[in-house]
């Protein structure tokens, strides 16, 4: 926070405010932790003094204040000494000369260990800014796999800045207050670290939108003088009625922070008196059992609201948080929204994992808060394998990061937790990554379902897999779980490389063919000498280059033949790049076949993710038919009477023939137009022949032309074009239609 550059490390005394500080922290650690152990963190309060002497914060503060600062959070939250130690250490790797050597010898590897994990990392250099938070936030991910403490110093830290942001100039504080929310409160939510949660979001709230934080204040302000009265009445019948019932408990009574308060309006549309005529109460009681038996004695005072029970004591939220919910319908025709919890439960449900530290002696609800934050965990570090780069490990782990669970069960009864809208190919792949690779069919409640299907609460799911089926890319529109898209990601970028070096090797053996070799006769130190001198470390390298377009073949073969480079301009021949490769331009380009050319290439419909057909002219086996080599996609497959090959023509080099195969596999898209007479049951009735011809509609277009006819623009899937002209001349047979053809382009 603009601080000047640090000189060496000096040995002075700490200031008197400083002193006050380490005095505090020590008199409230010296409340739960041992002696040597409050030593040792003044210890560590003396260094970073040191090593931060003559630095200051943007408020002017000495720089130290705010490490102690951040330590006192922790301490607040009871943590351990090594944590402490941590936090007051924690800029000082960064901002000052000290190394992590010198952290070692003086504190132990384990301290130095998690100052390292929380480090900033600022001398790695990226292209932007979104790039260097992407990874910075993935290192911290990193971080708190090896050990969880790091993102609760990291947490405690960006408190403590958020709550003196207002130091900074607006663009800054902006940015800080939106990471923040975008980021920060996320995790602190996942971790169940609710009172950190919240105070990062009105601190955001206010660093980010001031003007409106400040109007949603004082109308809070002016409101709570209403409430007072009513809250303190319903909370007098609440506790009479728990001491007639017999549950003990204490009932408070809860008020909706800002941020909560603004997000709803936002989100539903309301005017702020609909939001805050809302009044909640939490009750606390001393077992599982008293929270039923509260509940029970509360829906007598107050009759529910339908549908609005939840128990997140059966069935916790991923991040261990665990009540009872319910809604009723109060006096004065307002809602009450009561939580029932235990004493346990509510300290897990405000600390968290940082509840672990409080509970680490037993087995309580803490340590399961830190088993499902390491199992999240262990779900980013697979995740963050397979990502191609930060910004879309970051973009994943967004997507984990805001759940509105979804609750459903295998067919053994266990319960899966998905995030809202989540899908059955998200429910596959939190089963299992290969569950998901192979997945074809889902049954949900017994019944046979698209695997693009929605999921509901308390359905039970069951997956159909198949040894040879494998992701497909259409899944990547519906899926919503991180961990799925992350892994059809990656076993589509593996497919398409495996795909491009077998599209690779029969462009070579093709081009190869014209100086009548195959790729097998090409010697084995020709063809090393040809990937030394191309800067390939592999066959497969080149090839898959090949394959995608960004060498071309015929080049690359030349080369194998003559042993001589000709992707270069020889120099002092002009053009003699183009006269090497016009033997390899296809026919129709040449007006006319030479002797030698190379056969044209099969096209079989089985080539997956490297050649894909044209979309202006959409060609169907038994059209003539021309390939284009586009860089990173491979071949596109064209009409030969395309209208938008006339732009393409003077770039003969990425031309290739192409030629159907005998035999096709697959289904190929074709657009058809038809006018039909207006009348009721038109498309359904066109749909119905289509399908009597075996043939499937992708996508409809209506066109109201007048008002006898309209006209519609049918994509169909046909396997060729006799399968085409079947469907044709059955739907002209259709007597309200009066005209159809196959449009291009």
């Amino acid at each position: 926070m603009n601080k000047p550059a640090p000189g060496p490390v000096p040995t002075d005394p700490p200031q008197d405010s400083t002193r006050a500080a380490i005095d505090d922290l020590s008199a409230l650690l010296a409340s739960y932790l041992e002696s040597s152990q409050v030593e040792a963190v003044g210890r560590a309060c003396d260094f970073a003094a040191a090593a931060h002497v003559g630095q200051q914060r943007a408020s002017g503060e000495p720089y130290v204040q705010h490490p102690i600062a951040v330590a006192r959070i922790l301490a607040e939250m009871r943590m351990d000494h090594e944590s402490i130690m941590a936090a007051i250490l924690h800029d000082v790797i960064e901002d000052t000369p000290t190394a992590k050597d010198q952290l070692v010898s003086q504190f132990g590897n384990e301290v130095a260990e998690l100052v390292d994990g929380v480090s900033k990392l600022t001398q790695i250099r990226f292209s932007s800014k979104a790039e260097a938070q992407a990874e910075n936030f993935r290192k911290m991910m990193l971080a708190m796999v090896r050990d969880i403490r790091v993102i609760l110093v990291k947490l405690a830290d960006r408190v403590h800045n958020m709550r003196t942001v207002s130091a900074l100039p607006p663009p800054k504080r902006r940015r800080i207050a939106r990471e923040t929310l975008e980021i920060y409160v996320p995790i602190a939510n996942r971790l169940g670290m609710n009172a950190i949660r919240l105070e990062l979001e009105d601190l955001g709230f206010a660093g980010l939108y001031p003007l409106r934080h400040r109007i949603l204040a004082e109308a809070v302000k002016k409101a709570r003088g209403n409430r007072k009265e009513i809250v303190q009445k319903i909370q007098n019948v609440m506790e009479q009625r728990l001491r007639e019932e017999g549950p003990p408990g204490r009932i408070i009574g809860r008020e909706k922070h800002l941020y909560s308060i603004y997000r709803k309006m936002r989100q539903k549309n309301l005017p702020f008196a609909e939001v805050f005529d809302v009044y909640a109460f939490r009750i606390v009681v001393d077992k599982v059992d008293t929270c039923y038996r509260a509940l029970g004695a509360v829906h007598n005072l107050y009759k529910p609201v339908p549908g609005k029970f939840k128990d997140y004591i059966a069935i916790p939220k991923s991040n261990g948080y665990q009540s009872l919910h319910t809604v009723l319908f109060g006096p004065y025709g307002v809602p009450i929204e009561v939580q029932i919890r235990t004493e346990e439960m509510d300290t897990v449900a405000e600390a968290g994992i940082a509840a672990h530290w409080l509970y680490k002696t037993g087995d309580g609800s803490g340590a399961s808060a830190q088993v499902r934050a390491r199992e999240w965990l262990r779900g980013l570090l697979e995740m963050q394998k397979s990502a191609g780069n930060s910004l879309e490990f970051l973009e994943n782990v967004k997507i984990d990061l805001f759940p509105d669970e979804v609750y459903v069960f295998t067919p053994r009864g266990e319960i899966i937790k998905l995030p809202r809208g989540a899908t059955a190919v998200d429910f596959a792949y939190t089963v299992h990554t290969d569950v998901g690779n192979t997945c074809v069919a889902a049954k949900i409640d017994r019944r046979l379902a698209p695997l693009r299907s929605q999921l509901g609460n308390g359905q039970t799911v069951e997956i159909i897999t198949a040894p040879g089926a494998r992701p497909n890319p259409a899944w990547l529109n519906f899926v919503v779980s991180g961990k799925a898209r992350v892994n059809i990601r990656h076993y589509l970028k593996n497919l398409k490389q495996d795909e491009a070096v077998q599209l690779g090797r029969r462009l070579l053996d093709r081009s190869l063919a014209a100086s009548s070799l195959s790729f097998e006769q090409v010697p084995p130190p020709r063809l090393a000498a040809a990937l030394k001198e191309l800067k390939f470390n592999t066959l497969d390298d080149l090839l898959e280059n090949i394959g995608l377009g960004n060498r071309v073949a015929a080049l690359v073969a030349r080369y194998l033949v003559s042993d001589k480079e000709v992707t270069r301009e020889p120099a002092g021949k002009p053009g003699a790049f183009k006269k090497a490769i016009t033997r390899y331009v296809p026919a129709w380009l040449r007006g006319g076949a030479e002797p030698g050319s190379p056969r044209p290439l099969a096209i079989k419909g089985t080539e997956g993710m490297v050649v894909t057909y044209a979309k202006c002219c959409r060609p169907i086996p038994g059209d003539p038919i021309v390939g284009f080599v586009t860089t990173g996609r491979g071949i596109v497959v064209h009409t030969e009477n395309c209208k938008n090959l006339a732009e393409l023509r003077g770039r003969p080099e990425k031309w290739i023939d192409v030629a159907w195969a005998p035999e096709i596999k697959g289904e190929f898209p074709v657009e058809i137009r038809l006018e039909v007479a207006n009348q009721r049951g038109a498309l359904a009735t066109v749909a119905a022949a289509i399908a009597e011809m075996e043939a499937n509609i992708d996508n409809v277009i209506m066109d109201e032309r007048d008002g006898r006819y309209s006209a519609m623009t049918l994509l169909v899937e046909v396997h060729d074009r006799r399968h085409l002209a079947r469907v044709i001349r059955r739907v002209r047979s259709i007597d309200i239609v009066a005209r159809i053809a196959r449009t291009k382009g």
